[in-house]
């Protein structure tokens, strides 16, 4: 049974509400983690003309595209992966994602943490140094349905075949495609002065300085510095910050800041100016994503815009 809210969103089964972002019909999604599954968030989603700015994760994303085709732009150009394609990124990469047809895309994701896969790996591998993925994109049908299982027995509150099956799914993965990272290469003047504009973004988060003020405080020039910080996190300092202000709003609505403190603790200038970016970086509104975090663990809830029903 679909059910409304007042906030005007709908729920599986008649449970808590999250709000709906106004999307094309046919948009839906779950973005949430099982308390039983620490080191793991997950999201299933179908999207048709929602798209991802440039943004990165602390850690890793797998996903399984189950329906119509999904285009992701990295650095070194744009991948496409359909039905059976499984897309996989490493910790801090810089990318986008939108749909690769006029339908859109369906998709299940992990987000496994930097620690969980560490720990998968040095149990099942021999991979040394840090395990992450050599390979971007590949037609695996069978990953792609271990994936998918282990968002169905999430649903269904089975941790232990959830987190079994994570584990297995991740060491076939880093089989498959996995290989160590490459080493840090030794900082050049132009690394240094990046690192140090991210180290003065997040201590003046909610106050940050002008691209000019930020440059003469750590001796370089703007667009040296604009250069750089792109060159080394693969996005300008403006969209970075953005980012990191959603990340860190997602640990505050995670601890159960209400959505108005978070966005005025990381420096938006309100609600909707944290809803507007938190919606187009994470995939769900705020709201929703503080509910699923402090409300049940257990039992899916789809949060969709009515009048289509999962795939």
């Amino acid at each position: 049974m679909v059910t409304g809210s007042e906030d005007g969103s709908a729920t599986e089964g008649g449970g808590p509400g999250a709000a709906v972002t106004p999307r094309s019909p046919g948009e839906w999604a779950r973005h949430w983690a099982l308390a039983e599954l620490p080191g793991l968030e997950l999201l299933r989603a179908r999207y048709v003309r929602h798209s991802f700015p440039r943004h990165a994760h602390d850690g890793y994303v797998v996903c399984a595209v189950t329906d119509g085709v999904e285009e992701v732009g990295l650095r070194s150009g744009v991948i496409r992966a359909g039905h059976g394609g499984v897309i996989m990124i490493n910790p801090e990469v810089a990318h986008t994602a939108r749909a690769g047809v006029p339908e859109g895309w369906a998709y299940s994701t992990l987000y496994p943490s930097a620690g969980l896969v560490s720990e998968i790996a040095e149990e099942t591998t021999a991979l040394r140094g840090t395990a992450g993925f050599t390979e971007t994109v590949a037609v695996d049908p069978h990953l792609g349905g271990m994936i998918t299982g282990i968002h169905r027995a999430a649903e269904d509150g089975n941790a232990l075949a959830a987190d079994s099956l994570l584990r297995i799914a991740v060491a076939r993965l880093l089989r498959s495609y996995g290989g160590p990272l490459p080493a840090r290469t030794p900082r050049s003047a132009g690394a240094d002065a990046a690192a140090g504009a991210k180290a003065v973004l997040e201590e003046r988060m909610a106050d940050p300085p002008s691209l000019e003020k930020l440059a003469a405080e750590l001796g370089t020039s703007p667009f040296a510095l604009l250069r750089a910080f792109k060159h080394v996190y693969g996005m300008p300092p403006h969209t970075w910050l953005t980012d990191a202000r959603v990340r860190r709003a997602r640990r505050l609505l995670e601890a159960g800041s209400a959505p108005a403190e978070a966005a005025l603790a990381v420096g938006f200038t309100d609600q909707p100016h944290l809803n507007r970016h938190f919606t187009r970086i994470v995939g769900v509104p705020p709201g929703a994503y503080r509910r699923e975090r402090t409300g049940s663990r257990v039992g899916a809830r789809t949060y969709k815009t009515p009048g289509r029903a999962p795939a």
